[in-house]
């Protein structure tokens, strides 16, 4: 699967968990330690907002401090949903893929970025349907796409506490299972 599309499912995927929390959701628990379900959205949130201007060529510098804080206000799902479509807008430009962007970790390719935040769109899927009871299986070439892609960074994340240990699944485990326990979720 191509990263364009993968990213345009994660994005529908995790819209579609967002609008299924309920108000009196927003305050649970997740499997991410310490944060709540509108923690969580607020995360992405904020992940999103960044996306258009990294896209533009702004540096974390010349961002700032711009997207800190409860970006969610009072209305979290419009919130989620103006963030996440000004994201889509700036991953499908063209040549969008073949510009370099300079990230908190260093410059990397536009191509790279978005697999990192396809992978936690995805991911953040299944902590969000986890933490409010929806349905936690996310579209199969997705996961399959997004796991490749994970097992191929697991090595350079290891110690570097972006996500908790793996845990250890089946061999005959499905993708995104595998995922999952990848990133250091239990299944």
């Amino acid at each position: 699967m191509e990263l364009i599309e993968a990213h345009g499912r994660a994005m529908n995927e995790f819209d579609d968990r967002v609008r299924r929390v309920r108000a009196d959701q927003w305050e649970l628990g997740t499997p991410c330690a310490g944060w709540t379900v509108r923690d969580l959205v607020d995360h992405l949130v904020r992940e999103q907002l960044w996306a258009p201007e990294l896209l533009a060529g702004c540096t974390v510098e010349q961002v700032g401090d711009r997207f800190d804080g409860d970006r969610l206000g009072a209305d979290p799902r419009h919130s989620w949903v103006l963030a996440a479509s000004a994201a889509r807008e700036a991953w499908i430009e063209p040549d969008a893929l073949a510009k370099r962007v300079r990230l908190s970790s260093g410059e990397a390719g536009a191509d790279e970025y978005g697999w990192q935040m396809t992978l936690d769109l995805t991911v953040h899927t299944w902590d969000l349907a986890t933490a409010v009871g929806a349905d936690r299986q996310v579209d199969a070439g997705l996961a399959e796409a997004v796991l490749a892609f994970a097992e191929r960074e697991a090595g350079a994340w290891s110690g570097s506490g972006l996500f908790a240990d793996p845990v250890p699944v089946g061999a005959d485990a499905d993708a995104q299972t595998r995922l999952v326990a990848l990133l250091g979720r239990r299944p």
